[in-house]
C-alpha cells in the first residue's frame, strides 16, 4: 500500500523522533512547514531505522524504571 507524503500537521507525535522526519509504513519522510521529501538513501534510512530502533529501547527502559518507582512507592506504609 502506498503512503502518501506526511504533512507537518498530519504528523501524530507518536510518529515523531523529536526530529523533522518520519516514519510512515516503510517509508521515512522529512517534514517541513514547506512540504515533505521522501528519504530514499539506504545509508541515511538505515541509520534513521537504528535510531529509532534505539530511541524505542530507551523509552520502554524508562517506563519500566518508572513503573519499579511506582510500585515502590505505593508499597511504603
Amino acid at each position: 500500500m502506498s503512503h502518501p507524503a506526511p504533512s507537518c500537521a498530519s504528523v501524530r507525535r507518536s510518529e515523531r523522533l523529536g526530529t523533522p522526519v518520519v516514519k510512515r509504513g516503510a517509508h521515512w519522510w522529512l517534514v517541513s512547514q514547506s512540504g515533505s521529501l521522501l528519504a530514499s538513501d539506504p545509508a541515511f534510512t538505515g541509520e534513521l531505522q537504528r535510531f529509532a530502533t534505539v530511541l524505542a529501547a530507551a523509552d520502554r527502559a524508562v517506563a519500566g524504571i518508572r513503573a519499579q518507582g511506582r510500585a515502590a512507592h505505593k508499597a511504603q506504609p
